[in-house]
């Protein structure tokens, strides 16, 4: 039986490996053989830090929520505590966006969490409730204010002629939904 060499297959997947460890130091960039041990060291090397990642950041999240927090005079775990006690749930990335961005909306929620460790704060329910209600006051002026019709997208409209009731809206492109609403 004859001799079967790689040829072009093993080539490809020689080349490949090495494309992958394309910038590295040393033989690892130029020999077949370091070039995809590395690689594959570079590949569990990835998958652990992907995961450890997510606890840095956490961590970055808690420090500079805790600095906020120490500006506001409340230590970062009676904050937490008192979030919590007050119904108001909120993640730390955004709470750190916050802190960075918007001092004087972090130090409204420094009090309400003060209030709520005293004891002074609303119940969950009507915190709720209150947010609830002021969702539908913000979201019913915004659709009031969405009249020009030209700005709106194209599931929207469709949307809108559905609660209309106007037959064949899902063939129609958005210059006739437009004439058509605007009727």
């Amino acid at each position: 039986m004859a001799r079967v060499k790689g040829g072009n297959v093993a080539k490809n997947r020689r080349r490949k490996v090495l494309k992958a460890a394309k910038g590295y130091f040393g033989s690892k960039h130029r020999l077949f053989k370091t070039a995809q041990e590395q690689t594959f060291h570079s590949g569990v090397y990835a998958f652990r830090d992907r995961k450890a990642n997510k606890r840095n950041f956490r961590k970055l999240w808690i420090v500079r929520i805790n600095a906020a927090c120490r500006e506001n005079e409340i230590s970062y775990s009676k904050f937490i505590s008192g979030l919590n006690k007050a119904g108001i749930e909120i993640n730390r990335k955004m709470l750190s966006e916050l802190a960075i961005d918007n001092a004087a909306s972090f130090a409204e929620l420094v009090k309400i969490a003060k209030d709520a460790n005293e004891g002074k704060a609303p119940k969950k329910a009507e915190v709720k409730a209150e947010t609830k209600a002021e969702a539908k006051t913000e979201k019913a002026p915004a659709k009031k204010e969405n009249q020009d019709l030209s700005k709106l997208t194209v599931t929207e409209l469709k949307e809108m002629a559905k609660k209309k009731k106007i037959e064949n809206y899902t063939t129609m492109k958005k210059a006739e939904l437009v004439d058509i609403l605007s009727k």
